[in-house]
């Protein structure tokens, strides 16, 4: 009888324990908070993925145009973006689904080949500012906020030709660019992001081959990619702030990628890691426009000089900023732009990693997620991890000086079809996380865009994965668009500013059958906490 009851509360403690892990990756018990009303809620596309007309009406052709038409085996479908869901044609139906879902405001980007198709600022593409001129206008009819990312990914070729982020005049290049763009359109649109993830751009396209120009070359393109791209940044910022923000007000920023970093176990060598993730990649970005001191993170500088060192290189392969540059681009954002979709585990390394050299070798960490976590993605990296979300949230609040965040993007994927349950049930978990991050934890979070109003050319994934709240038939002459159950989910929050009431945060059913298990030491450490 003692064995049996000790087996029976073995299983109930297993029960309890799974039910308890389940809440706590939801990020926390359903809140019954609401979002504030001044809270802004938006959606996110990039002109690359949704506008097609590659080369219509005086545009040029950008790095993802000839890359995708030079290697068309780097799409999994090997397909590309010439006519994608052909918003150039359809912005009208575009601004129709925004009006849809009610949000405040729309988030795109402007195509620097279609505005200035020799990449130089000596030749305006009328056609270009016409277009952009058009879609403005039709948000601002129907009183939605336009927000412009100058720079999502498609930089003119021409201007690659010669180098592109790791020529040091690209400064000048896109200072000259962003110029033409405030002269156009500062007196409407009152949101600007200088660069969507600069990571990807640089590590991923000059660094590796993950993303256009997709250069790999590792531990050098990087690294000068990021020194020009972060001084571009600094430049158009005072700019802005000097010549056009005294005429028409309005705020401006950049979009940082990061996951969050949670230690794999409970070890100092495994915490260690997961806070030097955080340093050496958001914080590549993040510490020199957004902390107090200003520069790249102090412990990059140490393992990039002393890695080059070994190597014979004759100087750091990380460039220096010299102080008066620093002081240029400390402070040169008015929020902190958030893209955020998942969570991993991270560790030291005990012998070289990657590429030598390469930015993964010279910080020297091992990233993996828990086979555990829920996901059925058509992005392999995709697992559902709210509660990292709701932490990461708080560590730039915490770092950063408490500046206003807003979460630029997030989103999940798929491989189609209107009865998105995963979708729906993602968007739940991590609004419900951000409900805990803003009321509970006191993080300065002012606006949500959720990734995407619709299904696009998805990079090297091409039409395979789905991000959409609107579905796309791409095969339609009409590139019929169709609201998903995501978007009648996400327009009930934005109009209660609340979760719906059926929702559960303990339910994971929508992403796998199996039970949910958190298997890290950390994470079990927080359930003993919370039984």
């Amino acid at each position: 009888m003692e064995a049996k009851n000790s087996l029976f509360m073995l299983l109930l403690l297993v029960i309890i324990c799974n039910g308890n892990a389940q809440l706590y990756l939801s990020g926390g018990p359903k809140s019954n908070y609401t979002f504030p009303k001044d809270f802004l809620f938006g959606v996110s596309t990039a002109a690359a993925q949704i506008e097609g007309a590659w080369n219509e009406d005086g545009k040029s052709e950008s790095i993802w145009d000839h890359l995708v038409h030079n290697n068309p085996n780097f799409v999994k479908d090997h397909s590309n973006a010439d006519v994608a869901a052909d918003s150039y044609h359809l912005y009208k139906r575009d601004v129709e689904m925004i009006r849809e879902l009610g949000v405040d405001i729309y988030r795109f980007s402007v195509s620097w080949p279609r505005v200035l198709p020799t990449g130089f600022a000596n030749e305006v593409n009328p056609l270009g500012i016409q277009y952009y001129r058009n879609l403005i206008d039709e948000l601002v009819k129907y009183n939605i906020t336009p927000m412009v990312t100058i720079y999502h990914w498609d930089l003119p070729q021409k201007l690659q030709d010669i180098g592109g982020w790791t020529n040091a005049h690209i400064v000048d290049y896109y200072t000259d660019y962003a110029n033409v763009l405030f002269k156009n359109f500062a007196d409407k649109v009152k949101y600007w992001i200088t660069f969507n993830e600069p990571m990807q751009t640089c590590l991923e396209g000059y660094g590796g081959t993950y993303r256009a120009p997709a250069l790999n070359r590792h531990g050098i393109a990087e690294y000068l990619c990021t020194h020009n791209l972060l001084k571009a940044h600094a430049n158009v910022y005072h700019l802005f702030d000097k010549q056009y923000r005294p005429l028409y007000g309005g705020k401006i920023g950049m979009s940082l990628d990061s996951n969050w970093a949670e230690p794999k176990t409970n070890s100092t060598k495994d915490i260690e890691a997961a806070r030097l993730y955080l340093t050496t990649h958001l914080g590549w970005y993040a510490h020199p426009v957004y902390s107090t001191e200003g520069n790249y993170p102090p412990e990059l500088i140490k393992l990039v000089g002393q890695k080059s060192q070994k190597q014979n290189y004759s100087r750091s392969r990380l460039p220096e900023f010299t102080p008066s540059e620093v002081d240029f681009i400390r402070g040169t954002a008015d929020f902190f732009g958030l893209n955020h979709y998942t969570t991993y585990l991270l560790s030291m390394a005990d012998k070289e990693v990657g590429a030598i050299p390469s930015h993964a070798n010279d910080v020297g960490i091992i990233r993996v997620q828990d086979p555990n976590w829920p996901s059925k993605s058509s992005s392999d990296w995709l697992k559902v991890v709210p509660f990292g979300f709701r932490r990461l949230l708080q560590y730039i609040t915490k770092t950063y000086n408490n500046i206003p965040i807003i979460v630029t993007e997030n989103g999940y994927a798929d491989f189609s079809g209107v009865d998105d349950k995963a979708r729906v049930s993602y968007y739940g978990h991590y609004l419900n996380a951000l409900l805990h991050a803003i009321h509970v934890d006191k993080s300065n979070v002012h606006g949500y865009f959720a990734w995407s109003l619709m299904d696009n050319f998805e990079w090297d994934d091409g039409y395979v994965s789905r991000f959409g709240l609107y579905l796309v038939d791409f095969k339609s002459p009409n590139k019929t668009r169709t609201a998903k159950h995501s978007a009648k989910l996400y327009s009930s929050v934005v109009a209660t500013r609340g979760l719906p009431a059926d929702y559960d945060p303990a339910d994971f059913t929508a992403f796998s059958s199996a039970p949910i298990l958190v298997s890290t030491m950390l994470p079990l450490l927080a359930l003993y906490r919370l039984l």
